[in-house]
């Protein structure tokens, strides 16, 4: 089975109410995929993903197709209008946000504790 193959479950019949683990699907009825051609979303290397991306654009979930595919690290395919370089670009991105506001809040602790410690001298 191909990963496209594997990944063409999503675009096709998805109850209204599709749950997966904790994780609401029900987004999926409403994508603009639907009944579209899996392939056109999983183009042969170096294949233009222009059609793929012109179908994302109209869809009114593509916000939530592209979380999808952050939160589950979709290795392959065109997701919420994006290909797997665009997402990597984004994971990175949202990782070192991420260790800038941990590094922000164990500064502001450190301060904290400094404040507290000169305080109760």
């Amino acid at each position: 089975m191909t990963n496209a193959t594997q990944s063409s479950i999503l675009f096709q019949i998805v109850p209204e109410q599709a749950v997966v683990g904790d994780e609401d699907l029900s987004w999926q009825a409403y994508a603009a995929c639907m009944g579209v051609d899996p392939d056109l979303f999983f183009p042969e290397r170096g294949a233009s993903t222009r059609e793929a991306k012109a179908v994302c654009s109209r869809c009114v979930v593509r916000t939530e197709c592209l979380e999808y595919a952050l939160a589950n690290a979709e290795k392959f395919g065109i997701w919420g209008g994006m290909s797997e370089r665009e997402r990597r670009k984004i994971r990175k991105l949202r990782a070192q946000q991420r260790r800038q506001r941990e590094g922000t809040h164990e500064k502001r602790g450190d301060l904290k504790k400094e404040s507290l410690g000169k305080k109760a001298v």
